[in-house]
């Protein structure tokens, strides 16, 4: 399982991410046996991540300091063949976000991208109205349109939603399950990203490797809600299934 393999190799996960999850991602990550770092300073994000496993680029809260850090990190871990892995966190609801993503897609080769369909539709340049970090309202074709990203990008593209979709453009799968509260808690898709991040790194087939890391976040979420009925502890609750499956596997 890929949990496991993920607590057996301990990888380092750099991540570059918004202040609002950084807690979470990071106690997420070491809850699956991962190493997580969240350093974002240009002074040392070419030093930090030479030496990690996988990189995160997670644009929730956005900034210009920010922005450099994420360009030189980005070009850095290509240099090194060190995957990057982006999260475009309300990518279409404003023109600094769409023009920033569309730079780092411009100048950084990114393994994978991890979105919700309206930032997807905001990397398409499809007509969408973004409510703020949430998914908003439009019309789109989420396959095409994410096939589509996958073969113009080279890379896999995570469409996560009620249903996820997952295509490296030419394979691709609908991964169903879950629990409505993961969109009640903040954080919990930025968290799948850096755990994504970590898969990725492991081994030859990270297609597959983010296919079953897709199934276990949602089967994550179904165990989390059956042991708690409030909001506030749906997030430990998370933190602890994560745990429980990188050390125990599936039931």
């Amino acid at each position: 399982m890929v949990f496991h393999t993920i607590r057996k190799q301990n990888p380092l996960i750099h991540c570059i991410t918004n202040y609002v999850v950084a807690n979470f991602q990071a106690n997420g990550l070491l809850a699956i046996g991962a190493s997580p770092v969240m350093a974002d300073d240009s002074h040392e994000v070419e030093e930090m991540v030479a030496i990690a496993s996988g990189l995160l680029i997670n644009i929730g809260t956005l900034n210009e300091r920010m922005k450099e850090s994420m360009l030189l990190a980005g070009k850095k871990a290509n240099a090194l063949g060190i995957p990057v892995i982006l999260d475009p966190v309300a990518a279409g609801a404003t023109t600094y976000r769409k023009q920033t993503v569309q730079q780092l897609l411009k100048e950084i080769k990114f393994a994978a991208i991890r979105c919700n369909i309206g930032e997807l539709a905001a990397i398409a340049n499809v007509e969408w109205q973004q409510k703020g970090v949430d998914s908003g309202s439009g019309s789109i074709s989420l396959k095409l349109e994410a096939q589509h990203v996958a073969q113009l990008y080279n890379c896999i593209v995570i469409v996560t939603g009620e249903k996820d979709f997952i295509t490296d453009g030419e394979h691709q799968q609908w991964v169903t399950g879950g629990n409505a509260q993961m969109t009640e808690v903040t954080g919990t898709g930025c968290l799948l990203s850096a755990i994504c991040c970590a898969s990725y790194s492991l081994g030859n087939k990270p297609f597959d490797q983010l296919v079953e890391t897709l199934l276990l976040y949602k089967k994550v979420a179904v165990q989390a809600a059956s042991s708690t009925q409030y909001i506030g502890d749906f997030q430990i609750a998370v933190l602890n299934e994560l745990h429980r499956l990188s050390k125990d596997g599936e039931e």
